[in-house]
């Protein structure tokens, strides 16, 4: 056990440090701690050898496994159901338009202009088609855009583009067998089932320290997780599903979801994209930077064409559109995670999954920085600011009422854990 806690505190120190970087440079600590897994794999493995960092050990592997589990889990149950039956058009417009043409057109350029093999094409399509939830929330997070019905439209555009990339990675390339046939059908009463008991159980026997919503919730995400391996599929696609059935409900229980980011990004995502880093080979991206470029070009070109026209059509033309469409451009967590699929089940080798990493994080950080330096809508910041000011105003209206009217004291955002 001497070495085994000598490794967590290793791990535990680089995602301190990746959390640090985040803060520094104000980028996502997804992002740094992808950063951090590369040049820590680079540095210790010249110095010490590869096999110190211990990215294949066992007990990394399942911390790392669930960190990407519940991760997707929590972006699914983020989706907010009442602004996306108001805006289901639009949202779903946009969201289909970011990852059909994306899909079609990195996997193209990867076959026929890259002679990459089918299967690695197909893949760095589904692992370029994605948008980053994380990026996009934290964006709209910082301008306050978040409570918006413009924000909260495009967060759920993100999640109809993410869950064509989780359909399509298990779809693509899960074997049709017998198994398969049972995953789906498990998957089917799973998921009818769940948002019915899940808020009756959560009721009846939640609300104690004892923590029982969460162990409830890890046994439907292992399990499920657990049927989708068996079927040689992959574990995040029932919890992105999960998620999204529990939104409604799950979602909305602010206190726990704050509980589960806690222990998530706390403990888990960091074991899982610094993992992740480590598998760039960063000779592989000196030899050939081209090929980063290329595909890097690609994803964004394909999102600009895709996406911009849909704004368009529901008339957010102009620099509200462009917003929105580089939005959309952004990729970091679930091309991280398909990157990954493929590398562990050979479909791509260390090189192109080093390129396909590389091309990710670019897309985090390259459309962001020029939708906020250039295209952000300040109109919808005002809108914003003059929302949030008329709700504060009508909240300090309310606190002289409720006293006389012998109401109890409404919970702040603060309170329920926003």
């Amino acid at each position: 056990m001497t070495e085994t806690w000598l490794l967590a505190t290793l791990w535990l120190g680089l995602a301190l440090i990746a959390t640090l970087l985040s803060i520094w440079f104000g980028i996502a600590t997804a992002l740094s701690e992808i950063v951090v897994g590369t040049v820590a794999q680079l540095v210790i493995g010249a110095l010490l050898g590869g096999a110190v960092l211990g990215a294949n050990d066992p007990w990394i592997k399942f911390l790392s496994g669930t960190g990407a589990i519940i991760l997707t889990f929590l972006a699914g149950a983020e989706l907010d159901p009442s602004v996306f039956r108001e805006k289901w058009k639009e949202a779903v417009g946009i969201g289909l338009a970011s990852f059909v043409v994306p899909f079609l057109g990195c996997a193209a350029v990867a076959h026929y202009l890259l002679h990459w093999t089918p299967q690695a094409s197909w893949l760095t399509g589904v692992a370029l088609s994605t948008t980053s939830v994380a990026v996009v929330y934290a964006v709209m997070l910082e301008f306050g855009l978040n409570t918006s019905i413009y924000g909260k439209t495009v967060l759920a555009a993100c999640f109809i583009t993410d869950l064509g990339t989780v359909l399509a990675l298990g779809l693509i390339f899960a074997p049709f067998t017998m198994k398969t046939v049972i995953f789906a059908g498990v998957g089917v009463v799973v998921f009818t089932l769940l948002p019915y008991l899940t808020p009756r159980f959560f009721k009846r026997y939640g609300g104690r320290p004892s923590e029982l919503e969460a162990k409830y919730l890890l046994l439907c995400l292992f399990g499920m997780g657990f049927l989708a391996s068996w079927a040689d599929s992959e574990a995040v696609l029932p919890a992105y599903l999960i998620g999204m059935v529990l939104a409604g409900t799950v979602g909305k229980d602010h206190m726990l979801i704050r509980r589960l980011r806690t222990l998530t990004f706390g403990l888990l995502t960091p074991f899982y994209f610094i993992r992740a880093g480590s598998f760039v080979s960063v000779p592989a991206l000196i030899a050939a930077p081209a090929i980063f470029l290329i595909l890097l070009v690609t994803k964004i070109v394909t999102k600009l064409v895709a996406v911009y026209p849909v704004t368009k059509a529901f008339n957010g033309a102009g620099k509200e559109g462009m917003y929105t469409t580089l939005l959309m451009s952004t990729g970091l967590t679930f091309g991280s995670i398909s990157a990954l699929f493929g590398l562990s089940h050979g479909i791509i080798d260390t090189s192109q999954y080093s390129y396909l990493v590389a091309t990710v994080v670019g897309s985090a950080v390259v459309p962001t920085l020029i939708a906020n330096a250039f295209f952000l809508p300040l109109h919808l910041l005002e809108a914003s600011s003059a929302s949030v000011k008329k709700t504060s105003r009508r909240a300090e209206g309310g606190k002289k009422i409720l006293p006389v009217l012998k109401r109890k004291p409404t919970k702040t955002n603060n309170e329920k854990g926003n």
